[in-house]
């Protein structure tokens, strides 16, 4: 989750989460699927023309950080969460005693039912793991036999929750392994904070838990990002909090950034000292702002809070690299980004 929070009940849904895009968007060149921040109603309506994709990997956003990657012969999912049910965040009584549930029909209709070639998986990522990042893991890794990386504190959860050994990889930030066609950097990251500096459930596992029943059953547990590199040498970065450590993404020259939308102003010069350490990146995508409590369905929902947040990241982002295209997904729809 990308906005913690200082207690369990009847918080509000501002303190708690991160919102949607501004009402006017335009479609992006270059982008399939994709939308610009910050365009006319006038404009939205008329597409920009398209630089050709590469058309090695496809990215379907699947909300809040999720993603489904697909090239000629990997798929691999990041922080993929589905299910999507209520904690009482949205009426702005948040339960932190809220029961884990996994809605199988849904994750099928999403990305394809075990057996089949469109709901095969390779390789799960995970970024932390808060439920709305991490509570659908355990259910996919047994259902499509996928290989799961994520912190030592993930392995310790997802073992609790039935998932094999042999189908857990724990990683800490540094490793570089290829994943099919894919080459995999793994880098250390950090979590969002709330105003006040907290972190909502923080905590790792050492050794196995008991099954985890409730949303705070599932702590933060460390914080991951991941660097996805095609054979031509493109590259995407895909963060699931919105902070980061720009010591650790120095030096790295993505292309692409998939950027959770912070719902605080905690972190100092968010989009100043990302754009500087990689290097102003030719696209950013904003994640993590929909309201992961309502339907997978388009278009997606937030509040005007974060939409304004939305806003004013982008501002920052193009006084700062006017060079940098801000990119709006939408559920389901294949980006080409690499």
């Amino acid at each position: 989750m990308t906005t913690p929070t200082t207690s369990r009940r009847g918080l509000s849904r501002r303190t708690l989460m991160t919102g949607a895009g501004t009402a006017a968007l335009g479609v992006l060149g270059g982008v399939t699927g994709a939308r610009a921040l910050g365009a006319t109603p006038a404009t939205a309506a008329t597409p920009a023309t398209p630089t050709p994709p590469t058309g090695f990997a496809t990215f379907s956003w699947l909300g809040t950080s999720g993603w489904k990657i697909h090239t000629p012969t990997t798929t691999v999912l990041l922080d993929p969460y589905v299910t999507r049910f209520d904690t009482g965040l949205a009426k702005g009584a948040f339960d932190a005693t809220t029961r884990l549930r996994v809605d199988a029909a849904a994750l099928d209709q999403a990305l394809g039912a075990p057996g089949t070639a469109d709901g095969a998986v390779d390789s799960i990522l995970v970024t932390h793991t808060h439920w709305d990042h991490f509570s659908d893991v355990p259910h996919l890794a047994r259902t499509r036999g996928a290989m799961v990386f994520t912190t030592l504190t993930g392995y310790h959860l997802a073992r609790a929750m039935g998932v094999p050994q042999g189908q857990l990889a724990v990683v800490r930030g540094g490793e570089e392994m290829h994943l099919g066609d894919l080459v995999l950097r793994v880098v250390p990251s950090l979590h969002s904070r709330t105003a006040s500096g907290a972190l909502l459930f923080p905590g790792v596992h050492t050794q196995a838990p008991r099954r985890p029943r409730t949303i705070a059953d599932l702590p933060e547990g460390d914080t991951l990002s991941y660097l996805l590199r095609s054979p031509g040498g493109r590259s995407v970065l895909l963060l699931g909090g919105s902070d980061y450590d720009d010591q650790a993404l120095r030096g790295l020259r993505v292309d692409t950034v998939a950027l959770p939308v912070p719902s605080t102003d905690t972190t100092a010069d968010f989009a100043g000292r990302l754009l500087t350490a990689l290097e102003q990146p030719r696209q950013v995508v904003l994640v993590h702002w929909d309201d992961f409590e309502s339907p997978l369905a388009n278009p997606p929902q937030a509040g005007e809070e974060t939409r304004r947040r939305m806003d004013d990241l982008t501002a920052r982002i193009r006084r700062i690299s006017p060079r940098t295209e801000v990119v709006v997904p939408r559920y389901g729809v294949p980006l080409d980004l690499l």
